[in-house]
């Protein structure tokens, strides 16, 4: 079941929760709804599955609009972050209730009932719980039979606002792989708010990142994460240094620091640079394209890499740079705290002062990779 959401706002009071926005979902797509506290994710979905109702705009479930039918009319499955079962009952019957409850023309027959609840708690791994109560379950455990609840009456859509954000970092990552299994598996259309990036890019088929009430790029995980359109885009999912340039003399300058960047006219003007802490590469000479100095103040293994922060040295920086490199890359540069170093950037997106006026979002940046120049004349020192 496909899903259109057309010119769709919202207002609490004086507060625009959401600004007039567009957004089709396909049939069969898992789609995350990723953005900080207050960026309208959570409201979009309540109107989606008729929990709040759109100031404006119009919702279509196919072909059929349904904006103004009631939660029940929608064959909506609603999976919550707080579970919400039913202390007294038993696993069982919290998977049937939304089937028991059903109008009687369409509720089904008992055995029928018991026979579906059967199959779900198998298709979620718990079959053998089936008269616990939810007391006598763990977090993951509570989390799968929501979800078998919220399958039960076979709804059109699933939706689920921040499913894993009670969860402790593993029992998340083996849900999230689990949801994707079964997702793929039975083919339903759902819809998953979630502030965690990590989640939303390993689940999702296309990911929306939202901020205050507007969508700010719809995208597939790859490409969102290749080409973010916005400074706030970058901003969000993290693990980026920012070079505050000056253009001057061919080049970005900063204090004792220097970037030499193609010969773009994009690229001639004051601007930012970011930079991923994976796409740093550090060195003990500076180079022709690149002279980054700075002292390395603390070096932490984190699996198979090794974060290495560092301090800016001659030059400005709000915050503490950050590389990330593999055990050997650090084992061959051989530095400790309080070593000198230089960073080159191999990846770096430009935010410039004026953004090309032929850019397809007004504040896109520029990718540029290094080094792009020759060969042969790369390092020398400082």
């Amino acid at each position: 079941m496909s899903i259109r959401l057309s010119n769709i706002a919202k207002q609490f009071g004086r507060f625009p929760a959401l600004s007039p926005l567009d957004l089709t979902i396909h049939q069969g797509e898992m789609m995350g709804l990723l953005g900080p506290s207050g960026s309208g994710k959570t409201t979009l979905l309540r109107i989606i599955a008729g929990l709040e109702t759109a100031d404006d705009g119009t919702i279509h479930f196919g072909e059929r609009e349904v904006t103004r039918l009631h939660v029940r009319e929608r064959r909506v499955g609603f999976v919550f972050q707080n579970y919400a079962l039913f202390r007294h009952m038993t696993v069982a019957d919290n998977v049937a209730f939304g089937l028991q409850v059903m109008p009687k023309k369409q509720r089904p027959a008992a055995a029928v009932i018991a026979q579906r609840v059967a199959q779900l708690l198998e298709t979620v791994q718990l079959g053998h719980l089936a008269q616990r109560y939810p007391e006598q379950l763990s977090g993951g455990q509570k989390q799968r039979i929501a979800l078998a609840r919220a399958l039960a009456t076979q709804p059109e859509v699933l939706l689920l606002d921040e499913p894993f954000g009670a969860l402790d970092a593993k029992v998340r990552k083996e849900l999230r792989r689990w949801l994707r299994t079964l997702h793929d598996e039975l083919k339903f259309t759902s819809v998953f708010v979630t502030h965690d990036q990590d989640e939303a890019l390993e689940l999702s088929d296309r990911v929306v990142v939202m901020s205050h009430g507007r969508i700010e790029q719809i995208d597939t995980p790859a490409q969102l994460y290749a080409n973010p359109n916005s400074r706030f885009v970058f901003d969000f999912l993290g693990n980026a240094n920012v070079f505050d340039a000056r253009w001057h003399a061919q080049g970005w300058h900063n204090g004792a620091a220097f970037l030499l960047p193609p010969e773009q006219p994009a690229l001639q003007q004051d601007g930012q640079l970011y930079v991923r802490s994976h796409e740093l590469m550090l060195t003990h000479k500076a180079s022709s394209q690149a002279c980054l100095p700075f002292t390395v103040v603390s070096i932490t293994p984190i699996g198979a890499e090794v974060r290495v922060e560092l301090s800016p040295r001659g030059w400005l920086s709000e915050t503490l740079w950050e590389a990330r490199l593999a055990h050997q890359q650090l084992q061959e540069l051989a530095i400790t705290r309080g070593s000198q170093v230089f960073a080159t950037p191999t990846t770096g997106y430009f935010f410039g002062a004026q953004p090309p006026a032929d850019t397809p979002h007004a504040s896109a940046p520029v990718k540029i990779h290094w080094p792009f120049l020759p060969k042969g004349i790369l390092a020398f020192d400082i």
